[in-house]
């Protein structure tokens, strides 16, 4: 049976002229007698994996960097600004403690405040008390300067006290200036005095300065030394990559069929798949040669008989040409169901219903032999590794066969068990069936047994190959329900 379902061969259009470009911008490329793997050449900005994993590890280590750098200066910046304030709280601690009332009223330091800038003149820290009715009392350092001083924000009561004020004042010009004061009722008096105490800001924001000066440099160094060494990590990692491509290369240039060079193991996998492909167009290849041969050579026999009667000018010649050409048709047929059979399961993995196949072949069957029955039972949900054209042919060449030579029943089943790696079909008839001695021979190419019925001797061969081609298989046996032919197909369940 050539074929259970009709197809529809679409047209192909004309293709164009090799070298002529596309409509997409490509071309053509001229066949050159095998297969071959054609990659498409991508552009370099996405081609290149290195460029990318380099512009991530730079773009990631100048982001944490960054982003460390500013979290530190702050961090130190802060603390350098705590220290400084502390040291003023500290003076203006020491001063408040050396504080007395004399007998006038006025405020006196009982011990001398141990800080020399402070007798210094516009050395850079000064103090200053100031008193409601009462001029200010400033440090020798002021000479002739006087603080201006924010003083409390409210008063209360005879324990009045305002606790310590920081904030930064420009009153001096060109000499910033950092204040500490505090507001407070000394003992023996009724008068809200202020104590103060001023340090320029000059040197803390050198500190400042020097520090920010340290990170930047330790943090460009840093985010430089990171960099290389993340390109030298890429460069030596993506190394085995480019040892795969010399091997690649040394295969098309050197005619080796496998890539044989140790490769670290997280390579070693992409290399096995490379020697599976090249063992399976290895296999391809040898395969379509194989089939070239058999077809010349099963061609060459036809062929000289044509030529001798033509050239003896037989009488017979119509006859000799009709039978010829018979022949030469079957070897065909049968080797373009293997080329087809070759090419799908390369194509990809294939998922076929069973029942769903055998039922369009029985449709197709009861319309050539209205008067047979033809049952199909079994598991419904078996599915096989194959396409759905070459299930099609192989159940069609099988039951058409006992539909053919039966003697009017035909019974299919289906068992398909889990567990098991391959899914078994059997197609049974209540025909003479075929001895044990002729089962073997069968599945040569034209054989027939019964030569009064129409057929080409291929039909059995056709199923035996392409199952084969698969991973399948098939048996012939005798069958204990209807005493005729018993066929077992085994085919790779998906």
């Amino acid at each position: 049976m050539a074929s259970v379902t009709a197809s529809t061969t679409p047209q192909t259009p004309r293709a164009p002229d090799p070298g002529q470009p596309r409509p997409d911008g490509s071309a053509d490329i001229p066949e050159t007698g095998g297969p071959a793997i054609v990659l498409a050449r991508p552009r370099s900005d996405k081609a290149s994996l290195a460029r990318r994993m380099g512009l991530i590890a730079t773009v990631w280590i100048i982001v944490l960097l960054l982003g460390g750098g500013i979290a530190l200066e702050r961090t130190l910046t802060n603390q350098v600004e705590a220290n400084f304030d502390e040291q003023l709280d500290y003076q203006l601690t020491a001063m408040i403690t050396s504080a007395e009332i004399d007998p006038m009223g006025e405020v006196w330091f009982e011990r001398s405040l141990g800080n020399q800038r402070f007798f210094e003149p516009n050395s850079g820290l000064y103090w200053q008390i100031s008193g409601e009715s009462y001029e200010p009392y400033p440090s020798r350092s002021l000479w002739d300067r006087t603080l201006t001083l924010r003083g409390p924000e409210d008063a209360g009561g005879d324990n009045f006290d305002s606790g310590v004020r920081l904030y930064d004042s420009n009153q001096f010009s060109g000499e910033p200036l950092r204040i500490a004061e505090r507001t407070l009722i000394l003992p023996g008096s009724d008068v809200r005095w202020t104590f103060a105490v001023a340090s320029a800001t000059r040197e803390r924001d050198a500190q400042i300065q020097r520090v920010r000066s340290i990170l930047i440099w330790s943090f460009a160094v840093l985010g430089l030394g990171l960099i290389v060494m993340a390109l030298l990590q890429i460069r030596y990692g993506l190394s085995p990559l480019r040892r795969v491509r010399a091997a690649i290369q040394k295969l098309r240039t050197t005619g080796e069929n496998r890539i044989t060079e140790p490769l670290p193991a997280e390579v070693q996998p992409l290399v096995e798949e490379v020697n599976a492909l090249l063992s399976h167009t290895e296999r391809q290849a040898e395969e379509a040669r194989r089939h070239a041969g058999n077809l010349a050579h099963a061609l060459k026999t036809p062929l000289t008989v044509l030529t001798n009667a033509a050239t003896a000018r037989a009488t017979d010649l119509s006859d000799t040409v009709f039978r010829e050409t018979r022949t030469m048709q079957r070897h065909v047929d049968h080797h373009l169901a293997r080329a087809r059979a070759v090419g799908r399961r390369a194509a990809g993995q294939a998922r076929t219903d069973v029942c769903e196949s055998a039922e369009a072949v029985r449709r197709a069957v009861e319309r050539l032999y209205p008067d047979g029955r033809l049952d199909i039972a079994g598991n419904r949900d078996a599915v096989v590794a194959i396409e759905r054209q070459d299930l099609d042919e192989i159940l069609g060449n099988l039951i058409e066969n006992a539909a053919k030579y039966g003697g009017g029943s035909v019974f299919v089943t289906v068992d398909h068990q889990p567990g098991s790696p391959l899914c078994r079909i059997w197609v049974e008839d209540d025909g003479q069936g075929i001895p044990e001695s002729e089962r073997s021979r069968i599945f040569d190419r034209g054989a027939r047994l019964d030569t009064d019925k129409p057929g080409t001797g291929l039909g059995l061969a056709i199923v035996r190959d392409v199952a084969e081609i698969y991973g399948g298989s098939v048996e012939l046996d005798e069958s204990e329900d209807l005493g005729g032919l018993l066929v077992e197909l085994r085919l790779p369940r998906a």
